[in-house]
């Protein structure tokens, strides 16, 4: 998969993250990515509490919150099976940046639309920085793992992109989406230092 065709990201994460950073992190990389996969559940949670008579968008978020949790549950037990403990929740300043750019006050319309671009987002860059994982940590277990759940946060960034053309009537999605991928290219350029999933 390349994150160029696919993805469209516009800045790669340097493999030697996961050399420097991730691998003598791996209990803070875990923590991190357990609390990631409960705040996609609970933001997939808020979209159906926002939004209950778009049926479609209702059901995809019912099993989305159901698969963010399974993974949620999957990674504390990697932590455990490790002798750590979860840990107390990190701050996602990659996220909280990204959220500044979703468009507040304006329309219905336009505040589900960036809701989902910025959902779509966080999953597009998740996707790569777990095929970076994928790729380069040596440790067996996390590479299968990091692998299988690429394809996942693929399948999720694409339904978000669907859902928000579904629902966009006004709006010119892929003008927005290019926009969102310019603004994300110029946040993640502060990242892949720290040892978190989007760090």
């Amino acid at each position: 998969m390349s994150e160029k065709t696919i993805l469209k990201l516009q800045l790669p994460t340097d493999p030697l993250w996961v050399k420097n950073v991730v691998e003598s992190n791996i209990e803070e990389i875990l923590t991190d990515h357990a609390f990631c996969e409960q705040k996609a559940a609970s933001n997939a949670i808020t979209l159906i509490v926002q939004n209950p008579s778009l049926s479609e968008l209702v059901q995809e978020m019912a099993l989305l919150v159901q698969e963010e949790m399974d993974h949620f549950k999957r990674v504390h037990d990697i932590i455990l099976e490790r002798g750590y403990i979860l840990g107390r929740e990190r701050k996602d300043n990659y996220v909280n940046e990204l959220r500044k750019f979703i468009i507040v006050g304006g329309g219905r319309e336009a505040q589900l639309i960036d809701r989902l671009l910025f959902s779509a987002m966080i999953e597009a860059r998740s996707c790569e920085r777990f095929k970076v994982l994928s790729e380069n940590i040596n440790d067996e277990q996390l590479a299968a793992f990091y692998h299988e759940l690429m394809i996942s946060e693929a399948t999720h960034y694409s339904m978000f992109i669907r859902l928000a053309k579904k629902y966009a009537e006004e709006i010119d999605v892929d003008a927005r989406w290019k926009q969102f991928l310019e603004y994300e290219a110029h946040v993640i350029q502060n990242y892949g230092k720290g040892e978190t999933i989007h760090g």
